[in-house]
């Protein structure tokens, strides 16, 4: 559990608290990491009451899951995403045969700059674009170069790329073995400032990500038998992600949701999100999914208040 959310659960429903209180709660962690984790969270966890008094809101995460099209965004409006992240049903005959893409009985396409106009429409200014994408081979090479120039015309800046190394796993189709996709990471514009500046302390941070991101995410992929959709992502890789490019509060867009793993991910991290899934048969899942998970974290709750398991 992250500070914010740990501050939240602490103060919940306690009225009205200082910062001398959340200090003398929490004395093993640095003050100022307490003060900017409150800042952070304002309007989404906490609200201001006086000059260094505050109060616990809803602070509910929620996932909206929607059927349609998720390359129509007609109905977000400008700068109300705070990260897009997803696995677009990439069209490649070659690469979607054998493997965990094995023969993709699903609608597949490409990208074209429209696409990326809309995202970037929808995106907060200095926000994160991560798009999951097949390791390049023969006869994708060209459009996975094409993603970078079609998302550099409509004001994305390429941020970095990282593979996802699928421990466990090797598909023995093409020219070599493969066992990893990749995570192509853009901002939109310059950065936003997540990446804490230990030079200057004192909860300051600057332009980037939160961290410094892995040489590789190392994460089996879903086993075939609790599969939801053939090309389920893992939703440690999807908490990972998130990790590095939201905060706590903050609204994610999977534009092609496929099992909901993005949004199991986002409400175990506290994250907002909204799910779009073409295939009415998914959502429908998704759907069981989202709520089995939010019945089991209300189970927890209650044993965790009452000290009894249930």
């Amino acid at each position: 559990m992250g500070l914010a959310k740990e501050l939240f659960e602490c103060f919940r429903g306690q009225g009205k608290f200082s910062l001398k209180d959340a200090y003398l709660k929490y004395p093993d962690k640095p003050k100022e990491s307490i003060r900017a984790r409150i800042y952070e969270n304002l309007g989404i966890r906490f609200e201001r009451a006086a000059a260094g008094v505050y109060c616990t809101c809803s602070g509910k995460e929620g996932c909206l899951v929607l059927e349609g099209d998720g390359r129509d965004l007609s109905f977000l409006k400008d700068e109300s995403i705070d990260c897009i992240l997803t696995d677009h049903p990439w069209e490649d005959e070659k690469s979607n045969k054998g493997g965990n893409r094995a023969f993709s009985k699903y609608p597949c396409f490409r990208y074209t700059e429209g696409d990326f106009r809309e995202k970037a429409r929808v995106l907060k200014k200095g926000c994160f674009l991560a798009e999951i994408l097949p390791e390049e081979n023969g006869s994708n090479y060209q459009y996975l170069y094409g993603i970078k120039q079609m998302a550099e015309k409509c004001g994305f800046l390429y941020y970095t790329k990282v593979p996802w190394e699928k421990s466990g796993f090797v598909s023995n189709t093409g020219r070599k073995s493969k066992n990893t996709q990749d995570i192509m990471i853009f901002s939109k514009g310059k950065a936003r400032a997540l990446r804490p500046d230990r030079k200057k302390g004192d909860g300051a941070v600057m332009s980037g990500a939160k961290g410094m991101l892995p040489a590789k995410f190392q994460i089996p992929p879903v086993p075939k038998k609790e599969r939801l959709h053939q090309s389920e992502l893992p939703v440690s890789l999807c908490e990972q992600i998130l990790e590095f490019v939201t905060c706590e509060g903050e609204v994610v867009l999977d534009t092609f949701a496929g099992s909901g793993s993005t949004g199991e991910a986002c409400l175990n991290k506290g994250r907002n999100c909204i799910l779009i899934e073409l295939l009415k048969e998914n959502v429908e899942k998704i759907q069981l999914r989202l709520k089995r998970k939010v019945q089991e974290e209300e189970r927890h709750r209650k044993a965790g208040s009452t000290g009894r398991t249930i």
